[in-house]
């Protein structure tokens, strides 16, 4: 089996405004900064969301639109997300490093109409890992940190613990990892990714 790289998104492979995209979203509710978390995100739905619920697209955006008492568009809400999410050049030539040595793929906290457009989101990576290895963690009906995220991941792979490497830039998420006995890397510059791939790839061989 070969190795798999697992990586996170938003803060190690792509910078994420958040602050920019909840301007674009006050731009079309009139809600401010403060009024939008409370609704949404504060009050834990996205959570809930990034573990599978609603575990459909539509479901996802009707529970939005709701929430936020608005009306976007399906590819409104991409476009926005889109906007603020910017690409890190270095990060991304470490994944291309890491194809060259196993398997890549993308893990970030998202719901399920994030997962459908990861590849709007973040084209950049799809001719690196290829649209079918980008993934939100809604797809798998659990999210970073819970274990349980990275045991199916594993599964879907076919790939055992031992063979996995993950880097993310939350500590609690890289302990997640570990404790089913991923190695994890704590993303704190491109340089040091890159080098933490290396070294895993130097100390685990593929078979």
């Amino acid at each position: 089996m070969s190795l798999l790289f697992l990586f996170d998104m938003d803060d190690v492979l792509y910078d994420y405004d958040w602050r920019e995209r909840m301007a674009g979203l006050t731009a079309i509710t009139g809600h401010d900064l403060d009024e939008l978390r409370r609704r949404w995100w504060i009050s834990g739905r996205e959570w809930s969301a990034e573990a599978g619920d609603p575990a459909t697209p539509e479901g996802y955006l009707e529970m939005v639109n709701e929430s936020i008492g608005a009306s976007i568009p399906r590819e409104e809400w991409v476009r926005i997300r889109g906007d603020a999410t910017r690409p890190r050049p270095d990060a991304l030539a470490a994944v291309q490093r890491a194809t060259e040595l196993g398997r890549v793929a993308l893990l970030t906290n998202n719901g399920i109409l994030v997962h459908h457009h990861l590849h709007e989101v973040a084209p950049e990576l799809v001719p690196v890992m290829g649209r079918e290895n980008m993934h939100a963690t809604a797809a798998f009906g659990a999210r970073k940190p819970d274990p349980l995220v990275f045991e199916r991941v594993l599964a879907h792979y076919g790939t055992d613990a031992a063979d996995a490497f993950f880097t993310d830039d939350r500590p609690e998420n890289v302990a997640g990892a570990e404790s089913i006995g991923i190695t994890g890397h704590l993303y704190r510059d491109a340089a040091g990714m890159l080098q933490a791939i290396e070294s895993f790839a130097a100390r685990v061989p593929a078979s």
